[in-house]
């Protein structure tokens, strides 16, 4: 008789509440028959704060589980070697004050570069320049350049950044996503790292 084949995917990373029980299918995907649909069930670990917000399955504990419920079949497996946990805490501060205050930081700060930099550069006496050299008249307040120049830096930085409110203008990435993209990628990766070396530790102390 052939021996079944489970396909077994962990999910890379999955957030969940304090006490919470885990089983397979929060944190796996699988490829099985009808018959083996009861694995999905399987209890994996009751989440707790005891050891901080992260926490780390691995593929070979993930294994034995299923062995245990069915040790006559063949487990491939078809993506990351472990699955971060993170527990969510609720925030004491409301989420409305913290993107009211992050507003306020960012739209302070980026007016204040933008202002340093067209000191820096004397923007105003290059707006009376140009004014000059195309209109032939001396003009101390040009505004005419100077709004259309504030309009274009606005219009600059929403091509830049690929979004308007919730609005985007094609499916590329902006500049922005791709750093938070790879900033997350660093901060998962150092989790497993740092949770892999914890758990070394305390295997270590236990064998001692």
């Amino acid at each position: 008789m052939p021996v079944e084949t489970i396909y077994l995917r962990l999910k890379k990373k999955v957030q969940v509440q304090s006490g919470q029980q885990l089983l397979l299918q929060d944190i796996a995907y699988l490829v099985v028959d009808d018959s083996f649909k009861h694995l999905l069930r399987i209890p994996i670990c009751t989440v707790d704060l005891s050891h901080g917000n992260y926490s780390l399955i691995e593929l070979k504990d993930v294994i034995q589980l299923i062995h245990k419920q069915v040790p006559d079949v063949y487990l491939q497996n078809i993506g990351p070697q472990q699955t971060i946990i993170e527990v969510i805490t609720p925030s004491r501060i409301p989420k409305i004050f913290t993107v009211i205050l992050v507003w306020i930081f960012l739209f302070t700060g980026s007016g204040l570069a933008i202002m340093n930099f067209h000191t820096d550069v004397s923007m105003k006496e290059v707006h009376e320049r140009i004014y000059y050299l195309v209109t032939g008249i001396h003009n101390p307040s040009p505004l005419l350049l100077q709004i259309s120049y504030s309009i274009g830096i606005g219009l600059g930085m929403i091509i830049f950044f690929n979004h308007l409110f919730k609005r985007r203008f094609n499916e590329e990435p902006s500049p922005m996503e791709l750093e938070m993209f790879l900033y997350q990628e660093a901060i998962d990766q150092f989790v497993i790292e740092d949770e892999k070396q914890k758990l070394e530790r305390r295997d270590h102390d236990a064998s001692s």
